[in-house]
């Protein structure tokens, strides 16, 4: 193996070098994933507790570090159970980025892209206006690669087409269905009344309640956005990843949703724009050059 330099009787590789940059990487992403909720603190406190551990199996403190000793001998366990809200939200940010967690994955492989339908979100957000006129509370969850059963499940399923009169008749205060999230995926109202998980975080204002809550919850896990309109306030926001963009207009809220929506789209069209712009400049300098060595010939014959 060829090293790149020795630190007194440390040899140091590329290997080591690029083995340290991922698990920087690594340790800087779990810090992300644990800002602003309780497990942070947790995690803090466990590194102090193991800290104290070597320093007393150090200084040869043979009881203290029997006691810790036994502590450290189920830490795996005990990391498993404290974080695993955390452990869960990790595997799931993994798993939602690959092709693979996709129900329909085979079939989209296989799809033609004339085939891809649009959503039709001018009756979501006329709704969601009409909601906020009245400060009629509403949770709406949009979804584009999944269709959540998990969650849809817990509520009533709907499988209808998006309206704006449909939404209006669920979210109505005095309507069955109206305590709970509205799941849209594929342009249709997949179920109502679903029950969606709430953020740990505790460093959110006062003036969210719990839709926001539930929005911010929902989004930490799932890829997905979440339109929310505020019942005392009558303010609608949009959440993604766990960010809150509060007090939208209607066009802004649109803007958010179909970036969303389409955000994949853009960028293949954005890639196959660059691509053009490339061959078209590799053309002309082409011509260029072969109308400047035709001026230089033709200066020579003269």
């Amino acid at each position: 193996m060829i090293y790149l330099f020795s630190i007194g009787f440390l040899e140091i590789s590329w290997v080591d070098i690029i083995d340290i940059l991922l698990v920087s990487v690594l340790l800087y992403q779990v810090y992300k994933l644990m800002k602003g909720s309780v497990a942070l603190s947790i995690f803090f406190g466990f590194l102090t507790l193991y800290l104290i551990y070597l320093v007393v199996k150090a200084a040869e403190m043979e009881l203290l570090s029997a006691i810790l000793g036994q502590f450290m001998g189920v830490g795996v366990l005990a990391v498993m159970i404290l974080f695993q809200p955390e452990i869960r939200k990790f595997l799931l940010l993994v798993g939602k980025t690959t092709a693979f967690n996709r129900d329909n994955f085979f079939k989209n492989f296989w799809k033609k892209d004339d085939d891809d339908g649009k959503i039709n979100i001018t009756p979501i957000i006329d709704a969601s206006k009409s909601l906020s006129g009245s400060n009629t509370g509403a949770l709406i969850v949009f979804s584009k690669s999944s269709p959540l059963k998990f969650y849809a499940e817990s509520g009533d399923e709907i499988d209808a087409v998006v309206s704006k009169r449909l939404l209006l008749a669920i979210f109505n205060k005095y309507s069955p269905l109206h305590d709970g999230a509205v799941i849209i995926h594929e342009n249709r109202i997949k179920a109502a009344r679903c029950i969606l998980p709430v953020t740990e975080r505790d460093n959110l204002p006062a003036e969210f309640g719990l839709r926001h809550r539930a929005a911010i919850g929902m989004t930490e896990i799932t890829d997905t956005l979440v339109v929310v309109v505020s019942e005392e306030t009558g303010q609608m926001s949009a959440v993604r990843n766990g960010e809150i963009f509060h007090n939208l207009p209607a066009k802004e809220l649109r803007k958010k949703i179909n970036d969303y929506l389409y955000e994949e789209k853009e960028d293949e069209e954005f890639v196959l724009d660059q691509a053009k712009a490339e061959e078209k400049a590799f053309v002309e300098k082409k011509e260029k050059s072969r109308q400047t060595a035709d001026q230089q010939s033709m200066t020579t014959q003269d």
